[in-house]
């Protein structure tokens, strides 16, 4: 039997969070699942992933152009400069979460991406499961995994912050290491 919630009002069938509002269909249908790579790419979701840590990912969504301006683009060597009063105006920046220790954690990560010996593309998709079972539904999606576990840890272990197991399964769905649409989703397989 199909998931509720899976057909939007569009007619296409989602994951159901997919369909409740556009912006989350958007996001769903061109971004979730992806295989992402590159090293600004994947330090933008990482910070993304840790700014939404507590809040709704459609703020994050709606925010989103606001943080690519805050941030100098997510490239890495840039934040890993910022100073107090790159923190102070980040702070006083209404367009994005004005959350101290989320804004210290991406300077922090940005710094930690410096003193990586590897690039961080290699370093997070190795992480990623060889194999992958589909969720037949949302409620078969786990929020952490052996492998999110183990990115969690190592990422800790390079000095990163702010990243815990949730964060990283999350940020392994959205970059695709992971591969959660449901069966019956169209982007199933995609």
């Amino acid at each position: 039997m199909a998931e509720a919630g899976l057909l939007g009002a569009d007619g296409i069938k989602r994951c159901s969070w997919g369909n409740s509002a556009p912006d989350y269909a958007e996001y769903h249908d061109s971004e979730w699942g992806v295989p992402l790579h590159g090293d600004e790419e994947l330090y933008e979701r990482l910070c993304l992933e840790s700014f939404q840590s507590g809040l709704s990912w459609i703020t994050i969504l709606r925010k989103r152009e606001s943080f690519r301006k805050a941030f100098a683009g997510f490239e890495p060597e840039k934040v890993a400069l910022f100073t107090d009063d790159d923190v102070a105006r980040l702070m006083a920046d209404a367009s994005i979460v004005r959350n101290r220790a989320k804004i210290l954690a991406a300077i922090n990560n940005a710094r930690a991406i410096s003193e990586l010996d590897v690039p961080l593309d290699d370093l997070l998709w190795s992480f990623a499961p060889a194999s992958h079972a589909r969720p037949r539904r949302m409620a078969d999606v786990p929020a952490i995994t052996d492998e999110s576990k183990a990115m969690a840890k190592e990422l800790k272990k390079r000095g990163f912050v702010f990243l815990g197991p949730t964060t990283c399964y999350a940020l392994m769905q959205a970059t695709g290491m992971v591969d959660d649409h449901v069966k019956d989703c169209f982007r199933a397989g995609s």
